[in-house]
């Protein structure tokens, strides 16, 4: 299903399945333009990392929180059709939708360690934890995407409220800045404490520390436990909405 899915996105289009890649490098070089050059005039990061490289290991995992995010969030709609078959689990429609996206994700995973690579970071043991990252990453958006795309059904607005907040999302995290420039301010620590509730800076320090710091997951105890404990109660949360809200579903379609 998730292979379809791909595919029947495309269909139609001269390029196809292309489409699923070109954007997603349009959108890097856009950024790194504006940010690393235009703004930066090429600089470093403020560890000294060249920042294409410290865009690129935030905004691969983001790109797919984002693309899993909006189109999990639309899945119950999307196939409305299933969603009316009494024999179908639904519950595996928004993991049809995230299987889709990782596709496209394990391809610019794959693009960020040949360009590591092109600048002198090659493969190293830390690349192990990218996968233990990877599967945070889907996990987290899974227990998210269970709340949306149960609301959405109901209130379609829910679909722009999405989109408006992965807006305000892709600056909160960070991932087209670095959060040691807040070091010069004496209110860059609060702000620091308050920008790392975000579950998903997590999962954006962790690419960052397995491509760049050459960190393990488990020496930012504070950080792993508090994320785990968020998904936990995120994932009950959604699957008790989930639960209550399915019964509904094929009335209301």
């Amino acid at each position: 299903m998730a292979k379809n899915d791909l595919k029947s996105r495309f269909a139609g289009s001269y390029f196809g399945t292309i489409w699923a890649f070109i954007q997603p490098i349009v959108t890097i070089l856009v950024y790194y333009f504006v940010f690393g050059i235009a703004m930066r005039g090429g600089a470093a990061s403020g560890d000294g990392t060249p920042f294409v490289l410290y865009l690129v290991s935030g905004i691969v995992p983001w790109m797919y929180f984002q693309e899993g995010l909006i189109t999990g969030t639309n899945s119950f709609l999307e196939y409305s059709y299933l969603v009316k078959k009494v024999v179908f689990d639904i519950s595996v429609l928004p993991v049809v939708k995230l299987l889709s996206a990782l596709v496209i994700h394990l391809f610019f995973v794959a693009f960020a360690m040949i360009l590591f690579a092109c600048y002198g970071y090659y493969p190293n043991i830390y690349y192990l934890e990218i996968l233990y990252y990877m599967i945070c990453l889907f996990l987290l958006i899974l227990a998210i995407v269970y709340t949306t795309s149960s609301v959405i059904v109901f209130f379609r607005d829910m679909g722009q409220i999405v989109s408006i907040l992965l807006q305000i999302g892709v600056w909160m995290t960070p991932v087209m800045w670095d959060l040691s420039f807040l070091n010069g301010y004496s209110w860059g620590n609060t702000v620091m404490r308050i920008l790392k509730l975000n579950p998903f800076y997590y999962i954006v320090h962790g690419y960052r520390n397995a491509f760049i710091e050459q960190r393990w997951f488990w020496e930012d105890k504070l950080l792993t436990v508090y994320f785990w404990a968020f998904l936990i109660v995120c994932y009950v949360f959604s699957t008790w909405v989930f639960n209550r809200l399915k019964g509904h579903f094929a009335d209301v379609l």
